[in-house]
């Protein structure tokens, strides 16, 4: 068994069932930053480079918005819940090395510090998985 099997062997054998709350709290946390982050068309216009779009800052924040919203949702319900950290881990890497850290470590900077726990959740949840009380688990059970 490689070293990948046994984390996630590991993952689904050592699973508290009031992770499965934080795993649907971290889904909801990730659909509203979505939704915050499409509705902000100020904030979206500003990290796209104003008017002169570019192909690499849209097609960034088009994946943004949807992993956000889908892979929050997917999360949530926990269905292919690595699959979606997966996707969200670059998301959350550059929000705080890149975007948030440059504000500094104030307490004030809450964004940095959402970022930060978000982040950490979602490693959290790379290694033990969707847990009991999830799609992925449903499936599991009723696919015989």
């Amino acid at each position: 068994m490689n070293m990948l099997h046994r984390i996630e062997h590991w993952g689904d054998t050592h699973h508290p069932n009031w992770t499965d709350a934080l795993r649907i709290m971290l889904g909801i946390i990730l659909v509203l930053k979505g939704i915050s982050f499409i509705s902000d068309t100020r904030y979206l216009s500003q990290l796209v480079g104003g008017l002169h779009f570019d192909l690499l800052p849209v097609v960034l924040v088009h994946y943004v918005a949807f992993a956000h919203l889908m892979g929050g949702f997917l999360i949530a319900v926990g269905c292919l819940t690595r699959l979606m950290v997966l996707l969200q881990l670059p998301i959350l890497i550059g929000a705080v090395f890149f975007v948030n850290i440059s504000r500094g470590f104030s307490p004030l900077n809450s964004e940095l510090w959402l970022s930060i726990i978000v982040l950490f959740l979602l490693l959290v949840f790379l290694v033990i998985g969707s847990g009991r009380f999830s799609m992925d688990e449903y499936v599991k059970q009723h696919n015989h």
